[in-house]
């Protein structure tokens, strides 16, 4: 497979000149004679532009294409029929986009029939385009590797791949403090075997290695299924479209497919599309901004009424754990007597360290504004599983073996559990609620637990007034 920028150039450049030529192919006399004979189609039909007419519609309809692909410019291991699907829903964002600026602005518009002729010819050229430059290495069906930080492990799951196993990536310190504690011959780009299989370097070269191989399945052999690696190599798997195997005594920590059996079980967590991405984090700062600047009055009085109160600081900060188990600090407006937080989960009702104003702030959740700009700088998300206190997280652990679960997405200032009223104090409902939405998760779905949410905030403090 073509890497780097020799790729991104080849990739641009094909979407371009493919573009360019269909635009011209369709704005022949003879497609549109052609047309002029179709059913409907027919009266859409118009002399075909030519001149600056011509080198300007060619012009928009390529720089709207080319950027439409944008997620597929980054050489990545796809399977053919993968290629050909996310190519072809790419085309139709470029044709959707086109239709919409031509609606809402005449001066761009391109004309019906020339979207209408392009749009079958770019839905086959384009994926043929990206199916002949993903070129695999050899005719093998399928490509594994082994990535993992214990010699051990390596050597026990390797006996129960049936797939072609291409080598395997482990620190050298696994070699120095591992179980099997062997010497290590090389050290950079491979040169260890176990049992004939090549170590092709250590976890930092996953992303080189997933490209230059075109794996299609890696599995994972870590000690430990909580260690900032162990994420570390599922979020490049999934940033590169590759499929995930763990062992079963491992699936506890992981989501899993339901019908797996056998010794290796499939992860099940699919990243979002790119277009999700951008609309979520697209409304993650607009709600941000505009609950920040909406609520400032409030802020104000925030502030005020907690110097009042005690005289204490006005806000605190945790640290708390974020997808793929990294951390952040997180700020909230500070509801307690100072330097009295506990591990341990408590229900408010019954916690007497609450101060007065305190106890306000949490019954209206305005305790948690300050999250806002979590979410703006992008720690955060409006909608997740709720970021946990670090040193709370082993407690939770402690009660659900699956808690880790909730790491596969980011963190949110509501979410499924907050929303059905699920706390720390039961962990297994609120596990519940998280893994449900981990599955569930959409734009759509944010959008709804976003509204209920703000409902339930309304009620709140109605009653929190009335009382």
């Amino acid at each position: 497979m073509l890497s780097g920028w020799q790729y991104r150039l080849r990739s641009v450049g094909g979407v371009a000149a493919i573009t360019a030529l269909t635009v011209a192919v369709a704005n022949s006399s003879a497609v549109h004679t052609l047309l002029t004979r179709l059913p409907v189609v027919g009266r859409l039909a118009a002399d075909a532009p030519v001149g600056a007419e011509l080198v300007f519609e060619m012009a928009t309809t390529v720089v709207i294409v080319t950027a439409a692909f944008l997620p597929l410019y980054k050489p990545r291991p796809r399977r053919i029929l993968d290629t050909v699907a996310l190519t072809q829903k790419r085309v139709m964002v470029a044709m959707l986009t086109l239709a919409a600026i031509g609606y809402f602005d005449y001066t761009y518009r391109l004309p019906r029939t020339t979207l209408i002729a392009i749009t079958p010819l770019l839905l086959v050229m384009l994926p043929a385009w990206f199916v002949g430059i993903r070129h695999r290495p050899n005719g093998d069906a399928e490509r594994a590797l082994i990535v993992g930080d214990d010699p051990a492990a390596i050597e026990g799951l390797a006996a129960d791949i049936d797939m072609p196993l291409i080598g395997y990536l482990c620190p050298t310190s696994g070699f120095m403090t591992g179980p099997s504690s062997r010497p290590v011959a090389a050290v950079a780009d491979g040169g260890v075997q176990l049992n004939g299989l090549e170590r092709l370097g250590g976890l930092s070269r996953i992303e080189d290695v997933l490209v230059e191989y075109d794996i299609d399945t890696a599995v994972l052999a870590f000690e430990h299924t909580d260690r900032a690696e162990f994420f570390g190599a599922l979020d490049a798997c999934y940033e590169h479209g590759v499929d995930v195997l763990v062992h079963r005594d491992h699936a506890d920590r992981v989501l899993t497919a339901d019908s797996d059996a056998g010794t290796l079980v499939t992860v099940d967590v699919e990243p979002w599309d790119i277009q999700d991405h951008m609309l979520k984090r697209s409304f993650d700062v607009v709600f941000s901004v505009v609950g920040l600047a909406v609520l400032s009055p409030v802020i104000c009085a925030i502030i005020v009424a907690i110097k009042i109160d005690d005289g204490g600081s006005i806000l605190y900060s945790q640290e708390r754990t974020a997808v793929f188990g990294e951390t952040f600090d997180v700020f909230k407006f500070r509801s307690m007597v100072p330097e009295s937080e506990s591990v341990e989960p408590v229900a408010d009702a019954a916690n007497d360290r609450i101060t007065r104003v305190g106890r306000v702030l949490r019954q209206t959740h305005l305790d948690e504004i300050p999250q806002l700009w979590s979410i703006l700088v992008g720690d955060m998300s409006v909608v997740g599983p709720r970021a946990v206190w670090t040193e709370e997280e082993s407690l939770l652990e402690a009660q659900e073996q699956s808690w880790r679960k909730r790491w596969f997405v980011k963190p949110g200032l509501t979410g499924l559990a907050q929303v059905n009223g699920a706390k720390s104090t039961d962990p297994e409902e609120k596990l519940r609620y998280d893994l449900q939405y981990v599955k569930q998760q959409s734009f759509t779905y944010d959008l709804k637990l976003v509204v209920r949410q703000i409902w339930k905030v309304g009620i709140d403090v109605i009653e929190t007034v009335r009382g």
